[in-house]
């Protein structure tokens, strides 16, 4: 089983290569610098598992939300790979991820991840582990103003494990939905994590070509509908 994971959807860096259960990774807070430093961070980590990108079973990509540009640097960097050596990909949410990741360290029951996605608004979304330990969304993913997340997570959960960026830069407007009293360790996604939701993804199936990779951004849509006229 060897499968590869890439992030660059948001402020971080990361990528993760497992060849039978074995686990090597990269990771780096590096805003503005992903085209710099992820096809770097790939060829590391094939080059310490001595394999190459054609002996992969499959691609795993970060497919947003987050920075507009750096899930296209992503996706584009899944996709050229995936086209050159012919491998199936499966795209993840970097909210999920977060919400695995919280999961896999610290097993809360529910987790929101939030994501500062600027012009006072958050990318946000609820998730729950299934019985195979997977993060699952209770609810679609959204981009909200903060102060609109009580009453839009009010039917889930009272509280729930906090990850992502969005609970420092809307503090007093979401501070009363998460379980912690400190700020959050996990502020974003880290390739590890998606390597697990991906592998799973793939043994149910769902792995597609890699003209099929696409972003979800969330706000398009949204914005779109806040458009006058538009419905």
């Amino acid at each position: 089983m060897k499968y590869i994971a890439i992030d660059a959807s948001t402020e971080a860096c990361s990528v993760a290569l497992m060849v039978n259960e074995k686990v090597y990774s990269r990771y780096e807070f590096c805003p503005q610098s992903h085209s710099l430093v992820l096809l770097p961070m790939i060829d590391d980590v094939l080059k310490e598992a001595n394999i190459t990108v054609q002996e992969l079973d499959g691609l795993i990509f970060g497919r947003g939300p987050g920075s507009f540009t750096g899930v296209r640097i992503g996706i584009g960097v899944a996709q050229g790979l995936a086209f050159s050596a012919d491998l199936p990909v499966v795209g993840v949410s970097t909210l999920q991820t977060m919400a695995q990741q919280a999961f896999e360290l610290y097993k809360p029951t529910q987790v929101i991840s939030a994501i500062d996605a600027r012009m006072s608004e958050v990318y946000s979304g609820i998730f729950e582990a299934d019985a195979q330990g997977i993060m699952q969304p209770l609810c679609d993913e959204s981009v909200l103003a903060p102060e609109l997340l009580a009453n839009h997570y009010q039917s889930y959960s009272s509280k729930a494990y906090a990850v992502g960026t969005g609970w420092d830069a809307y503090n007093s407007e979401l501070s009363g939905l998460k379980s912690q009293e400190s700020s959050p360790e996990i502020l974003f996604p880290n390739a590890k994590a998606m390597l697990t939701i991906g592998i799973h993804l793939f043994k149910q199936g769902k792995g597609t070509s890699a003209e099929n990779a696409q972003p979800v951004y969330v706000r398009d849509t949204v914005s779109w509908k806040k458009l006058p006229g538009k419905e």
